[in-house]
Parts: C-alpha cells; sequence; structure tokens
C-alpha cells in the first residue's frame, strides 16, 4: 500500500534555513508514512532545486504567495493525505507515529500541531502558550503549527486560496472547529523573526491582523499594513 501522507513546503529563498524542516521528515520516512515531499517554492535564486534533488523532494513552481504556492503544492500531491509545513518549522521526535493514529482513528478530521519556539524565554512561552490556548479555544492554529488534512476534507474546504495573507486562517475556518483537532507532537519554530521585530510588537501586530481579518479587512489591505508595519 503507499504511503499516506504528501508533504508540503512553501519556499521563498528558505534554502539556507530548510535543513532542520526537511531532517526532521526522515523519522516518518523510514516508517512508510511519507509517500512524498513537495517543495512549492515562489521563484527563488538560492538553490533550493538542488537541496530538493538531493533529499528526494519534488519541486512545483508558482508565483510568489503563500497561499498560491500551497495551492499548488496540493494540486501536484498525490497522497491521501497532506501535510502543510513551513520552511522554518522543525517536528518534534514521534511526529509520524502521531500522524499515522490520526489518520487511522479521526479519518473525517484535520490535525494541527502544538507550536513551540525555538528559544527559551518568558516571551517565546506566553507568545506559544497563546497560540495553543487560541488554537484549542477557537479552532484557529496559524500556518507554523502545521496542517494535516485529508485531499478529501481539503478538497471540500475549497484549498487555500489565492490570497497574500491570512490563507491559513481562511482554509480552516472553512474546515471548520468540530473537524479540527491538536495532534500528539510539537511544531517547533523559528524565533528569529519575533527577536527581530520584538516579541510583543509582533505579537501585537499578528493580534491586530487576525481582528481587523475577522472585522471584514480585505487580505490585499492587511498584508499592504503588515509590510508597512516591518
Amino acid at each position: 500500500m503507499m504511503a499516506p501522507l504528501s508533504v508540503v513546503i512553501p519556499t521563498l529563498q528558505a534554502a539556507d534555513r530548510i535543513g532542520p524542516c526537511l531532517g526532521a521528515l526522515g523519522e516518518a520516512l523510514m516508517e512508510g508514512v511519507i509517500h512524498e515531499v513537495i517543495i512549492a517554492d515562489g521563484g527563488s535564486t538560492d538553490g533550493i532545486a538542488d537541496i530538493a534533488e538531493a533529499v528526494g523532494a519534488r519541486v512545483v513552481t508558482a508565483s510568489p504567495g503563500r497561499g498560491n504556492q500551497l495551492a499548488a503544492g496540493a494540486e501536484a500531491a498525490r497522497g491521501r493525505w497532506l501535510l502543510f509545513l513551513h520552511a522554518d518549522t522543525v517536528l518534534s521526535p514521534g511526529w509520524g507515529a502521531a500522524v499515522l493514529t490520526h489518520i487511522q482513528t479521526r479519518p473525517g478530521q484535520a490535525g494541527y500541531f502544538a507550536l513551540q519556539f525555538d528559544t527559551r524565554g518568558a516571551a517565546p512561552r506566553f507568545v506559544a502558550g497563546w497560540a495553543n490556548f487560541r488554537a484549542a479555544l477557537f479552532a484557529l492554529p496559524y500556518g507554523d503549527q502545521g496542517l494535516l488534512v485529508s485531499r478529501l476534507l481539503y478538497d471540500q474546504a475549497g484549498g487555500y486560496p489565492d490570497i497574500p495573507l491570512m490563507e491559513d486562517v481562511a482554509l480552516v475556518r472553512r474546515i471548520g472547529r468540530r473537524r479540527l483537532t491538536r495532534l500528539g507532537a510539537d511544531a517547533v519554530t523559528s524565533a528569529a523573526r519575533y527577536g527581530a521585530d520584538g516579541w510583543l510588537r509582533r505579537g501585537w501586530r499578528n493580534l491586530t491582523t487576525l481582528a481587523l481579518y475577522f472585522l471584514g479587512t480585505s487580505p490585499q489591505r492587511l498584508a499592504r499594513r503588515y509590510v508597512r508595519s516591518r
């Protein structure tokens, strides 16, 4: 039987940070969980194709934009289940078994990982704690928590929209609260952008962006605001 999982990773000039993400996939490859790894690239010039070839991944090229790239990767995928990951996310040991258990026991639900950061301190703990609380209470995991979803459910929900921001929230809202559950493993994501922007400043920007999105502000306008606030 074919391994069930296609892993889709969107990239844009990410060659210098994708290594740990790809390395963490090894356990599930050995366990026969992963059928393929697809790198959905937005036109990088950093040698990402060479990295993909070295690890046996496929490259799908799409116009820049995470929603568009994720949709292109999903369209090319052949697995019965899809796992969407960010290039700077490293899954914790045991994640493959957690995913396989989910596939076998909760075929009608999508899953996400608990968020952790790759640095210690009060600010990382607080931000990760808020993210996990938001995901559990409001069924709103962000893309850096990963998203595991069957091909059937992904298609039923309409897939990722081609929007410049909030593509992850748009999809999980269509999937629906009752069809989302937390997986028994962590997604450890890079704290580099929080460190560069400031934990409080970036956290506040993310929170206000989410609030404005729910109030009806267009993703295009939110993206322009997001860029200006950097």
